[in-house]
């Protein structure tokens, strides 16, 4: 069964124990907890605290790969990715979100997919390859990943599919998705309103429904062939004027998931 979780990111920048906390107060299924500098997201003893105290599960936990993070669990992104599948695994979370390697990475860049198989088998955790997307500095294109930032051509088993992302690459969500097929395990909900050029924001993280994609094609595909996969609002709430307001956007994020993902059957 299609579960709809929220990522701790969603109230960034307060804390972890309120994003369990709205998570649990609006009904989403689950959260998913972004490893970060916080200490209380490195381990499971915290987080299994505050998953039994609000009652509600940690669905999948997404790897320490921003560049904020460059320096949790030490400098190696095999390690990063290896004790981020050893967390989710004793949390009992099923999957582990992973963003393909920078350029720069080039020994982890040439074995990725080989350590990504590898920790999956390793934990029993799905390691889904998160889609990222082209970088622009002073209007000129960047190869800021290796092997890239599509994961659609890679020789991997699972796959997370980002809506911000694909508007940012001129990507079309449900496209993708149907190319996927088996290989599409998570996705993170969220819009966008159009491919990357100079002027746009960096990586818009849109309330569904508010931009371009088409999220909730992709929700009605998903649900309509009995997927059973996590999908999990990350949505940018920074700009939220209150709480209330905050609540708001994701309460209208968690009534588009469920709205679109019911429709199954007709």
């Amino acid at each position: 069964m299609m579960r709809i979780g929220m990522g701790t990111t969603c109230v960034y920048p307060l804390g972890l124990e309120e994003a369990f906390r709205t998570a649990a107060e609006l009904g989403f299924d689950g959260v998913e907890v972004m490893v970060t500098r916080d200490e209380a997201t490195q381990s499971a003893p915290p987080l299994a605290a505050l998953a039994e105290q609000y009652g509600i599960p940690v669905l999948s936990v997404h790897a320490p790969v921003l560049l904020l993070t460059h320096f949790v669990w030490g400098r190696d992104p095999r390690i990063k990715l290896e004790r981020s599948a050893a967390l989710a695994a004793e949390l009992g979370a099923d999957t582990v979100v992973v963003h393909p390697p920078f350029r720069w990475q080039s020994e982890y860049a040439e074995d990725f997919l080989r350590i990504v198989r590898r920790t999956a088998a390793a934990t029993g955790v799905t390691v889904a390859v998160e889609n990222m997307f082209p970088w622009k500095v002073a209007g000129r294109g960047m190869a800021a990943y290796s092997p890239g930032w599509n994961p659609l051509p890679m020789d991997c088993d699972a796959v997370t599919l980002d809506f911000s992302h694909a508007a940012l690459s001129g990507v079309d969500g449900l496209r993708m998705a149907e190319e996927l097929g088996d290989r599409l395990r998570h996705v993170h909900l969220c819009d966008g309103s159009g491919a990357l050029d100079d002027t746009r924001v960096f990586d818009e993280h849109l309330v569904p429904g508010r931009g371009t994609q088409p999220v909730a094609e992709v929700l009605r595909l998903l649900a309509g062939s009995g997927w059973s996969g996590s999908v999990v609002a990350e949505v940018n709430t920074r700009k939220a004027r209150s709480g209330a307001e905050r609540r708001d956007l994701l309460r209208e994020t968690l009534a588009f998931a469920r709205d679109h993902s019911s429709v199954a059957g007709g």
